[in-house]
């Protein structure tokens, strides 16, 4: 789903230095985010590719510390699919200076909008997504 130009561009569902509003995301974040990113661009890719592909390739990139670029272009891709701002600042800059705040932030609102990113894409909502009131006609 992408947004028009006429429409102006919804909110993220969880501020960006809120931890998603779960310790447990944070936490695990902190500690393993090859496993939170793996989680948020499985559902991205729509089950294309796995969790464990996408982990392990951010595991690899993080040993030489170029991870960001990598999380960078699905905070994008995430972005394009729901309509969301790029905020607080761009999509690279967010995850070069704050990629555990980026991580769970995508994390939270894939979680708003039904995924249950532990479950991967076969967690995927049945129903279709929830339109806010300020994208009707």
């Amino acid at each position: 789903m992408n947004v028009d130009s006429g429409h102006r561009p919804q909110q993220w569902s969880h501020g960006f230095c809120k931890c998603g509003g779960s310790l447990g995301t944070c936490c695990l974040t902190c500690c393993l985010p090859c496993i939170t990113f793996g989680r948020i661009a499985e559902i991205v890719d729509e089950g294309r590719s796995s969790c464990l592909s996408h982990g392990l390739l951010y595991g690899l990139l993080l040993t030489i510390n170029f991870q960001w670029v990598y999380s960078c272009m699905y905070r994008k891709r995430l972005r394009e699919k729901f309509g969301l701002p790029e905020e607080p600042c761009g999509d690279c800059c967010v995850h070069f200076f704050c990629e555990p705040c980026a991580l769970c932030q995508e994390h939270a609102e894939l979680k708003s909008r039904g995924f249950d990113p532990s479950k991967g894409w076969t967690g995927a909502p049945t129903a279709a997504p929830q339109v806010p009131p300020s994208m009707t006609k």
